[in-house]
C-alpha cells in the first residue's frame, strides 16, 4: 500500500493538492480575525445581493469584536455588498481586500468566474505581503489555472507564504519536496513542513506527517507519536485518517489493540461514504466482532461498496448463507442509504380524489319553484 504522504505528492502534481477553503480569506480580508469564529459558513446561502454597506457592517459589527464591513459582507454571502466595500481599499493597495476580491472572482460568487481577473488580484495581493494571495496564486500556477503553468513559479510563491507560517503552503511545498521535481528532493525539509502544517491544525498535514513518523519517512521513527498524528487528523474528520486510525486500533499497532473504538472508527469512516470502511465494517458485523452480528446490515454495506468499484470475495463468502430475502431486504436499504426505504404506504402513489359529483338535471337548470 503507498504511503499515505507519497500519494498525496502525487496528488499534488495533478492538481488534486490541498488548497485553502472560502473560510481562510479571513486571515487576510478579516485583518486579525480568529479563524475559529467564522467557520461554517459557505457559497451555498443565497441572501439578499442586494444588502446595503450599513446592512454588512451591523452583520460585521455583530459577529466580530471590530468592524470589517467586507469581510463581513463576504462571511455572510453578501458577495456583491463585499465586492463594491473593498473596491476602494483594494484600489489603495490595500492587500486584504485584493485577496477578498480574488476570491470573489475565482469562486464566482456573485460574479461570472474569472480566474485569470482573480489571478491579477492575487498577484497584487501577494506583492503586498499577503501570504494567503501569494499561496492561492501558487495554486493557480501549478495546474495553469488562469495564467501559464509554470511549477516552479508555484513553488516559489509556496515558500514565499510557508516563510510566513501559512499551514497550506507549507504542506503542498512538503509535499512538492516528497516528489523532487519542481522542489529540491528532501524528505527532511518535507517532514519539517509537515510538522509545522500539522501543529498548525491541518487536519491533512497531520494525517500525512503521522505516516512519516510511522513510516521514518523524512523523520526518526515515532509509532506512537505517529499514531497520535493520525488521529489528531480522524477527530477533524478526515475519513482517509478515519479508516487507517481504525486499522491501527484493530491491529494494535504500536498502541493498545482496541477494538471496540476501531469499530467505532470504521463505522463514521462508512457513514461518510468510504468504501473501505464500509467494507471493513461490514465484515466486522459478518462476523460479530465488536459488534452484534448483523448479516444484512453487513450485506448493506457491502452493496454500498461494490457501487464504488470494491469488491471482497472473503466478505462475499461471510454472507454466501444469507437468506434470498435478507439479501434483497439489504439490497433495498442499500439503494435507499442513507435515508431508509420508504414504508409500503409511502411507496403507493396517493390515490386521486375522487371526482365531483355530477349535478343532477335540477341543478343544472333553474331552481325549482
Amino acid at each position: 500500500m503507498m504511503a499515505a504522504w507519497a500519494a498525496l505528492a502525487v496528488a499534488a502534481l495533478t492538481g488534486l493538492a490541498y488548497a485553502a477553503p472560502a473560510d481562510d480569506v479571513a486571515s487576510t480580508a478579516g485583518a486579525h480575525i480568529d479563524n475559529s469564529v467564522t467557520a461554517g459558513l459557505g457559497p451555498d446561502a443565497a441572501p439578499d445581493q442586494s444588502a446595503s454597506a450599513d446592512d454588512a457592517g451591523t452583520i460585521s459589527q455583530d459577529v466580530f469584536s471590530h468592524r470589517d464591513d467586507a469581510y463581513g459582507a463576504f462571511q455572510r454571502g453578501y458577495y456583491l455588498t463585499a465586492l463594491a466595500l473593498a473596491l476602494p481599499r483594494a484600489e489603495k493597495s490595500d492587500p486584504a481586500a485584493q485577496t477578498l476580491i480574488a476570491e470573489i472572482y475565482a469562486n464566482g460568487l456573485g460574479v461570472a468566474e474569472d480566474v485569470s481577473r482573480a489571478s491579477n488580484w492575487y498577484a497584487l495581493a501577494a506583492k503586498g505581503g499577503d501570504r494567503m494571495a501569494a499561496f492561492e496564486l501558487g495554486l493557480l500556477y501549478l495546474n495553469g489555472n488562469g495564467v501559464t503553468e509554470d511549477r516552479k513559479k508555484a513553488a516559489a510563491l509556496f515558500q514565499e507564504a510557508s516563510d510566513k507560517g501559512y499551514a497550506p503552503a507549507q504542506y503542498n511545498l512538503a509535499l512538492l519536496h516528497v516528489q523532487g521535481v519542481d522542489a529540491s528532493p528532501d524528505l527532511v525539509l518535507a517532514a519539517s513542513l509537515m510538522k509545522s502544517a500539522a501543529d498548525s491544525g491541518l487536519a491533512e498535514a497531520e494525517y500525512d506527517y503521522g505516516n512519516m513518523l510511522i513510516e521514518g519517512a523524512g523523520v526518526a521513527p515515532d509509532t506512537a507519536a505517529g499514531v497520535h498524528e493520525v488521529g489528531l487528523a480522524a477527530a477533524q474528520g478526515l475519513v482517509e485518517a478515519e479508516v487507517d486510525y481504525a486499522t491501527i486500533l484493530y491491529l494494535g499497532q504500536g498502541v493498545p489493540r482496541d477494538l471496540h473504538t476501531a469499530v467505532g472508527w470504521y463505522a463514521q469512516a462508512a457513514n461518510a461514504g468510504n468504501a473501505v470502511g464500509q467494507n471493513r465494517y461490514a465484515k466486522l458485523l459478518a462476523v460479530g466482532e465488536g459488534v452484534p452480528q448483523d448479516l444484512k446490515q453487513a450485506a448493506m454495506w457491502r452493496a454500498l461498496a461494490r457501487r464504488q468499484g470494491l469488491k471482497d470475495s472473503q466478505l462475499d463468502g461471510l454472507l454466501a448463507g444469507l437468506s434470498p430475502k435478507d439479501l434483497a431486504d439489504a439490497e433495498e436499504l442499500a439503494r435507499f442509504w442513507p435515508s431508509p426505504p420508504p414504508t409500503a404506504s409511502e411507496a403507493q402513489p396517493s390515490a386521486a380524489p375522487a371526482p365531483a359529483p355530477l349535478p343532477s338535471v335540477m341543478d343544472a337548470s333553474q331552481p325549482a319553484n
